[in-house]
């Protein structure tokens, strides 16, 4: 929370579980926020997420003069003699982005060299302190960074160690420019969503739900932002029909965006062994990168992710004229996965377009290439898998943008009944519904979200409200119903 009162350990404890819940395994402590208490490690502990632990310096100049140097010796083996023994702690790294900020200002511009050699002192330093406190601690000298004694661009160097990738969010380029690069591990990239409905009704009355109004720029602090989003979305997206669609859109952007970039990197394992979405979680109410809202609520980028960064998946890779389907397997044992692909029409329609299976073990390996030339230009590809673990999965692939695509009114139905303090949804569909995504009008969780849904095929989803005694109404959004006034 940006007000420091505001934070629990309860609500800290919940960010975590969300994060694990979503299949991720890794959180990254920024440098420019601050080191967490005790109870932050302890959940991450038992929650099997492992920590990136920045030291706080962050996108900024530092002094490098020996009382200052003093003073970060004690700061780093204090906050590392207080921490090295938890088993989540995977890495130490010197800094957020020094490297960069030394060509962003006039006077280290002017002067790189004598600013480049305060930085290598503060970074040694750095790193004497811990190998002193920590000995055995794993320590990596800045991110974005290629290696020790490095300083060079790391923003667009994918050729070792780790990438902040920003040229689709800040440079404006398509989604598919993330295929454009291979990172080894890529510990920032991010695409910015509008917060849910339920967060923008704590700061704005009906009469300012337009992206222009005031206060709903007020509450975007990156430069040109708002303009970023809806500029986005008339690539990809019919406009939605109003303003609550537009948040829905957007956030349906975001995900699409983010899981362009995981779906892609974690097909080319083992040359790619990491991805760190920027961010999880907002400190107050804004337009952002996160995947949670302030307050812990589930975007549709974090329903997504629970899917798209499960342990054993079936991911789409473009290549040339064909789409390659390659299966990522992240356990330590060997899973053999089946995965059966079809074209599917707008009305849901399938028509099949072959089969193919594969033994995946540490390193991804292509299962199926469907040309392109055999899907009609209303036709998506859908597919389906299942391994010999246990788990399934399906997903929908869309080859040109969805504004391309004549979408039918998904003529959705939703039957609820109870299982116990859980709210249970059947939801059915006559045509192709594309992120169908409930919303409950008391606060609570599902327990999946934003799912593609075909004719024939009833999808549950389980809501469990905070209040066990709370008696909640559903609403069922879709791409349908979010772009064409009917």
């Amino acid at each position: 929370d940006a007000l420091p009162g505001q934070i629990t350990a309860e609500k800290t404890r919940d960010l975590l579980h969300s994060a694990a819940s979503a299949n991720m395994n890794m959180i990254r402590i920024w440098g420019g926020g601050r080191y967490e208490p005790d109870s932050f490690y302890d959940a991450c502990d038992e929650l099997g997420l492992l920590v990136w632990q920045d030291f706080m310096f962050a996108c900024n100049l530092y002094p490098s003069d020996p009382a200052y140097l003093a003073n970060v010796r004690a700061e780093v083996a204090d906050n590392v003699a207080r921490m090295h023994h938890h088993a989540c702690l995977a890495l130490w790294c010197g800094d957020n982005e020094l490297v960069g900020a030394l060509t962003w200002y006039d006077v280290s511009r002017d002067d790189r060299d004598r600013y480049l050699v305060n930085y290598d002192r503060l970074n040694r330093c750095i790193e004497d302190a811990l190998r002193d406190t920590d000995p055995h601690a794993n320590w990596w000298p800045s991110s974005p960074s290629t290696g020790p004694l490095s300083f060079g661009d790391a923003w667009h160097d994918d050729s070792s160690g780790d990438m902040h990738f920003w040229s689709v969010w800040h440079e404006g380029r398509d989604f598919d420019h993330y295929r454009d690069v291979s990172p080894r591990f890529c510990s920032e990239f991010g695409f910015q969503s509008y917060p849910s409905m339920d967060v923008i009704r704590q700061f704005a009355d009906p009469a300012d739900f337009n992206i222009a109004a005031p206060v709903m720029e007020a509450h975007q602090k990156n430069a040109g932002g708002n303009a970023r989003i809806a500029e986005t979305m008339f690539r990809y997206f019919r406009f939605p029909v109003d303003f609550e669609n537009f948040v829905y859109v957007s956030q349906v952007q975001q995900a699409l965006a983010i899981k362009t970039a995981v779906t892609q990197w974690r097909g080319l394992k083992p040359h790619c062994m990491g991805t760190l979405i920027w961010q999880l979680n907002d400190t107050w109410p804004v337009c952002s990168w996160a995947s949670l809202d302030y307050g812990g609520g589930w975007k549709v980028l974090h329903h997504l992710s629970r899917d798209f960064y499960a342990p054993v998946t079936v991911v789409v890779m473009p290549d040339g004229d064909d789409l390659v389907l390659r299966g990522v397997n992240d356990h330590r044992s060997d899973v053999s996965i089946e995965v059966t692909a079809n074209a599917c029409a707008m009305d849901g329609t399938a028509r099949a377009l072959g089969q193919g299976k594969g033994q995946i073990g540490a390193e991804a390996v292509e299962l199926l290439r469907v040309p392109l030339a055999d899907l009609g230009h209303q036709d998506m590809l859908s597919f389906g898998w299942t391994a010999s673990d246990g788990s399934t999965g399906s997903d929908v692939y869309a080859p040109q943008p969805y504004k391309a695509y004549d979408l039918r009114p998904a003529g959705l139905t939703c039957k609820t009944t109870r299982d116990g303090d859980a709210h249970v949804l059947h939801i059915t569909a006559q045509n192709m519904a594309f992120f169908v995504t409930a919303h409950a009008c008391v606060p609570g969780r599902f327990d999946r979200n934003a799912i593609h849904l075909a004719p024939g095929h009833t999808a549950t989803l389980r809501f469990t409200p905070q209040d066990a005694d709370a008696s909640p109404y559903f609403t069922l959004r879709d791409l349908h119903s979010a772009t064409y006034i009917i």
